[in-house]
């Protein structure tokens, strides 16, 4: 999500921000299961992968602000 931005800073930001760091985990962690899901291999049916991409793109929107914001 953060191609081409310095590891370190991520990890400072991580470190340093609980809301980043909860944001951070979980937007990693819904990107797996819809992974997975588009992949067939967690079988859930189209309104919860649809919700789960809903949360996840809010994570990421969020992320985003927050990262702008704190990087500085």
């Amino acid at each position: 999500m953060f191609e081409g931005q310095p590891q370190a800073e991520l990890d400072r930001l991580i470190k340093g921000n609980p809301e980043f760091k909860q944001l951070y985990q979980r937007h990693k962690e819904l990107d797996k299961k819809v992974l997975d899901a588009e992949l067939g291999v967690l079988p859930i049916d189209d309104t919860t992968l649809a919700r789960m991409k809903r949360e996840k793109l809010a994570a990421k929107d969020r992320l985003t602000q927050l990262y702008a914001t704190l990087r500085h």
